[in-house]
């Protein structure tokens, strides 16, 4: 999207009060929930510091298949034309998601960007990690420091440890499954519906999630379970067992789905696995019926609001009258 807004509806060109009005047309003519002047400017901005990543992009999408790894883990640094440190755009493209490459992209210094990218990636820090780490002014201090490799580890070591909470979304916004309320009938319906959407699904969960099963049939005593989507998160090393309500959150579903994680762990888990996940997703979540009802369950528990469709502007300007007032 940043790609056809600079190099076609600005042919190329880099004039800002011009191109400000262009996405505010263009967010006329598009009329589509989700995509927005601020969202247009986000993308733009991507593609004006990250032009390198287009080919990688393309061949993405057109291959309709994850681009494969380099066959080294290593991670090195290039220059460019420019003698602007950088990592290949390959590895950038494979190792880190959108929200860290918004994050940095708002980063005027080119030696900076090259550096956080580096030690995210590097660290496997996530995105509140990350932005931690920009506030504290990590590659200022490294450029003071003396002994740059020791600090180094020492920001690696003293860096919080990647957690459950850190790697899904809240609330998840499901708009591009293509459902509206009245045509979310089933839960089966809003489960083809993701199936159908995985790849855009895993992305917005979050960063290192794997599908592994559908109706992962579960055999207890003499009755059938079936728990609605298993997934397996490659940087947490653990199951994520995903149930699905189409309705607001009752007590019930924490109890079910604390008995997924229990049988799991009994008789899924492996010896170098993490404890597993349990997602509830709900249309609508009381925060203290939530906490109530989990109270004493597994805390690897986490019960999510999703949305159909992104909030309007009136919904935003509500939400930001009651957090201010």
């Amino acid at each position: 999207m940043g790609c056809y807004i600079v190099e076609f509806e600005q042919n190329g060109e880099d004039r800002a009060a011009y191109g400000e009005q262009l996405l505010k047309k263009l967010e006329k003519r598009l009329n589509t929930k989700g995509l927005n002047e601020r969202r247009f400017r986000d993308f733009r901005r991507l593609y004006l510091v990250y032009p390198q990543l287009k080919d990688e992009v393309l061949h993405y999408v057109m291959s309709g298949s994850k681009i494969r790894h380099t066959p080294s883990a290593e991670l090195q640094l290039t220059d460019r034309q420019n003698n602007a440190l950088t990592l290949s755009p390959k590895k950038v493209f494979n190792k880190l998601p959108y929200s860290h490459l918004k994050s940095i992209s708002q980063l005027d210094n080119p030696t900076k960007r090259a550096f956080y990218e580096f030690e995210a990636i590097r660290g496997c820090w996530s995105f509140r990690e990350l932005e931690r780490q920009i506030n504290s002014l990590y590659y200022e201090r490294s450029g003071l420091s003396k002994n740059k490799e020791a600090l180094s580890a020492l920001v690696q070591q003293q860096t919080t440890q990647l957690q459950p909470a850190d790697v899904i979304n809240t609330p998840l916004t499901l708009e591009f499954l293509g459902l509206n309320e009245r045509a979310l009938v089933t839960e089966n319906d809003l489960e083809q519906a993701i199936l159908d959407n995985l790849q855009k699904f895993l992305l917005e969960m979050g960063h290192g999630f794997c599908f592994e099963a559908r109706q992962k049939r579960i055999l207890i005593d003499e009755d059938y379970f079936f728990a609605d989507l298993v997934f397996y998160h490659r940087i947490l090393k653990c199951h994520v067992i995903v149930d699905l309500k189409i309705d607001k959150f009752h007590h019930e579903y924490a109890s079910q789905l604390n008995m997924y994680l229990n049988y799991f762990k009994a008789e899924v888990m492996q010896p170098d696995d993490n404890p597993p996940i349990g997602i509830l997703l709900c249309t609508e979540k009381g925060d203290t019926l939530v906490r109530y009802a989990t109270a004493g369950l597994d805390p690897n528990i986490f019960v999510q609001k999703y949305k159909i469709q992104l909030p309007s502007e009136e919904e935003i300007k509500r939400f930001l009258s009651k957090e201010i007032g």
